[in-house]
């Protein structure tokens, strides 16, 4: 039974080399850090597998098997018919999958042709910059394929021949894809720059306002003058400002003094004003502490109201973001040419009904039949904050009380089962804020640095197309 719920094993490789659970496995294996799952949005990277039907050169390179012929030489490699065959099956899936119009075979081969394209020029870019990915790396790697997919690195091995394919194509493909992610983090992610007006702004559009200021938390003592006083009233308000500004020069406690003789509202609470952005004082309250330290205190200050002694309890950024959190779990099927979206969505059905009914635990069904990285806990996902996951999966998510099982949820990446097993609010502190800020900033400016790069990187590449021989 199980079994039947499982792709082609080739498809199932492919699917994780080329989706975002790719990232994870190659994060486990440079050490870089890794998204918990593949609702992920994905990386671009290069598909490992997806020329498994060449035969490399001693060097690494592709070469036409007997029946095969080169379409395309890159620089120094050359794509091969049957990895393009190979490739537009796999654009033709992941079209399927997405549900949107049905390219013609022209169009397929052109999407197949230029990604295989693509991927040379990167890959011997990053080789004459004499990038290198060592063999532990590469086994690291492929071992955590094995794992993923259940099996012993012999029984990948063994699986691949019975498939066909070659275990040192395989291998080299590995190292192409984490020689891939290693330059594009060098020379795209590591150039992008986010600047401070830009996290500001995403900042206040997460707060739901425009306030960028920094906190400040200040004290006040207030000497009240009233309306229309006379010269003797305002001098003798002063005095009495002065005679509080001493007691607090000569050492006394400002919320003693505060409590004693101030008219502000505060002064019961020592005349704290309490936390807030620096735009949300009067100009004149900012300018009087602008140079004033935490602790500090300020001469006397006159304003319509009277005279004020100000002292500076703190200085901070942006008080943190109160979000919230939600930990989930999930089931993800993936259609294929075996099992149709819509054979997919009945199995979660059937899946569901199990849960519901008792039959099985959600923990035993993940570990059996979930096809990607977490099933291994269960398809526990772990806690996630807005944002983290595409937002067909997140939609569907957030509508679900704690406990409660969805339907099945389609996405990009196949056909869910999700489950939400806790929510929590969590104030992120300015620093965590300013470094989710940046990251999704960078995020957001990645795909059209990316395509500026490689679009550099291909017209300065040797490419030359060929015919099919006659």
């Amino acid at each position: 039974m199980r079994d039947r719920l499982k792709p082609p094993f080739l498809t199932l490789v492919v699917a994780t080399l080329t989706l975002a659970a790719t990232t994870s496995v190659l994060a486990q294996a440079t050490g870089a850090p890794a998204k918990a799952s593949i609702m992920f949005a994905p990386a671009s990277a290069a598909s490992a597998a997806a020329g498994a039907g060449a035969i490399r050169s001693s060097r690494g390179r592709p070469v036409a098997q007997s029946g095969d012929y080169i379409v395309a030489v890159v620089n120094e490699e050359s794509v091969t018919a049957n990895e393009v065959v190979q490739r537009m099956a796999k654009v033709r899936e992941d079209d399927a999958q997405a549900g949107g119009p049905q390219p013609t075979v022209g169009e397929l081969r052109k999407q197949a042709l230029d990604s295989l394209v693509e991927e040379r020029v990167i890959v011997t870019y990053a080789r004459d910059l004499g990038v290198k990915v060592d063999d532990g790396e590469v086994d690291r790697a492929i071992e955590n394929i094995a794992s993923s997919n259940k099996l012993t690195t012999n029984q990948l091995r063994d699986r691949l021949r019975q498939q066909g394919l070659d275990f040192t194509t395989f291998r080299n493909g590995i190292r192409d894809q984490i020689l891939t992610e290693r330059i594009r983090e060098r020379e795209v992610v590591s150039h992008i720059r986010v600047t401070d007006a830009e996290i500001a702004d995403y900042i206040a559009t997460l707060r739901g306002n425009k306030s960028n200021a920094p906190e400040i938390d200040l004290a006040q003592i207030l000497i009240p003058v009233p309306d229309k006083a006379t010269p003797e009233e305002t001098a003798k308000a002063k005095s009495r400002a002065e005679q509080a500004l001493a007691r607090v020069t000569n050492g006394e406690p400002f919320e003693q003094v505060a409590h004693d003789m101030s008219a502000d509202t505060n002064k019961d609470k020592g005349g704290d004003m309490g936390s807030r952005p620096l735009d949300r004082y009067p100009d004149l309250f900012v300018n009087a502490v602008a140079d004033v330290k935490v602790g500090g205190v300020t001469p006397l200050v006159r304003s319509g109201a009277g005279f004020h002694i100000l002292k500076v309890l703190s200085r901070g950024e942006q008080a943190g973001l109160t979000i919230t959190q939600t930990r989930v779990r999930h089931i993800v099927l993936r259609p294929s040419a075996e099992m149709s979206l819509d054979q997919a969505q009945a199995r979660i059905l059937e899946f569901r009904q199990m849960i519901a009914s008792g039959a099985k635990t959600f923990e035993d069904v993940a570990r059996q039949y979930s096809e990607d990285g977490s099933n291994v806990q269960g398809g526990d996902l772990g806690w996630s904050s807005p944002g983290s996951f595409v937002p067909e999966f997140e939609a569907a998510m957030d509508k679900l009380p704690v406990g409660g099982l969805s339907g099945p949820v389609r996405s990009r990446f196949g056909v869910h089962l999700i489950q939400v097993l806790e929510r929590r609010d969590t104030v992120i502190d300015p620093k965590q804020l300013k470094e989710q800020a940046t990251n999704a900033l960078k995020e957001k400016k990645f795909e059209p640095a990316y395509k500026e790069w490689v679009a550099d990187l291909r017209a300065k590449a040797f490419i030359e197309y060929r015919d099919p021989p006659q």
